[in-house]
């Protein structure tokens, strides 16, 4: 059973069209990323999803039921991390927590069980200090453990690392992977290599529709080139020889030809690289080209 399907979408705002024929299956424990540069119409999606935004045209399903714009029984099976979550902040991580478990409907027998296991799953467990002085990584890691307090089917996470350090991207992600033993989780982003890290699938968000589709899990990206490690000296001779480009520093990449011609190519001309060796395409690589 897909937990999230969308068909035909439509969304715009006064002469702007923002999404336009949006298609999109999101099927059981995985993670989904939908990618796109900032205002390609990732969060206008997901306010979509959550019935907070009505759509011009098309359907949105949720575990098969219909979300109705306004007041969406679905949400029963949602749950939402923005990218800056708000929060009561003179209350402790315990206290919110138990809020948020009366304001969902989780029983008051099991209340306490569930706040000590998502706690204990985004590393906060015994921590009784008021939000008011949480880390913006600790008030991440909050947003995630109230987002799955009613066991939602799906966790949709809008931009959940835009703003952190490295050390606090690298915890939000991990807790992201774990948590897909009992959830499906929506990963909206922009940051690229972090939907390498962790995501099963990735849509290619452009121009209103997905564009690009990968299993992350099956599928490569291809060959990119040959990277090479050059002196300035030896890049300006081979510039008219080869199809050759600078990538970082000193490290340069050539396309469309042999390694035989390549080697062949270096020793006519006695340049002997530092380095030389096959690279694969990342997503970015094969982001802009379909966004170019």
């Amino acid at each position: 059973m897909s937990i999230l399907r969308i068909e035909g979408l439509k969304k715009a705002f006064n002469e702007k069209t923002v999404i336009e024929n949006l298609e999109l299956e999101v099927g059981s424990h995985e993670i989904y990323g939908f990618i796109g540069s900032n205002g390609a119409g990732k969060t206008t999606t997901m306010k979509m999803v959550l019935g907070l935004l009505a759509a011009d045209e098309g359907d949105i399903y949720v575990c098969d039921e219909k979300v109705r714009f306004g007041d969406t029984l679905t949400n029963r099976h949602v749950g939402y991390l923005p990218d800056v979550p708000e929060f009561y902040t003179y209350m402790n991580a315990v206290e919110y927590l138990k809020l948020c478990a009366d304001i969902t409907g989780v029983e008051k027998s099991a209340q306490k069980e569930r706040i000590d296991e998502l706690l204990e799953l985004v590393g906060l467990k015994g921590e009784k200090t008021k939000i008011k002085n949480y880390s913006r990584g600790m008030k991440q890691r909050l947003g995630i453990a109230q987002a799955l307090i009613h066991r939602p089917k799906l966790l949709i996470c809008d931009e959940p690392t835009s703003a952190l350090d490295p050390k606090g991207r690298m915890e939000i992600l991990k807790i992201l992977k774990e948590i897909t033993k009992e959830t499906t989780v929506i990963f909206s982003t922009h940051i690229l290599t972090d939907v390498e890290r962790i995501c099963d699938r990735v849509g290619i968000l452009y121009d209103g529709a997905i564009v690009k589709a990968f299993d992350l899990n099956q599928e490569s990206f291809g060959e990119k080139g040959i990277a090479v490690e050059l002196d300035a000296g030896a890049y300006e001779t081979l510039k008219p020889l080869l199809d050759i480009r600078r990538m970082v520093g000193t490290t340069y990449i050539i396309a469309d030809h042999s390694m035989k011609e390549i080697y062949d190519t270096l020793h006519a001309h006695k340049i002997y690289p530092s380095k030389i060796v096959k690279e694969q395409k990342s997503l970015e690589d094969v982001y802009l080209e379909v966004t170019s």
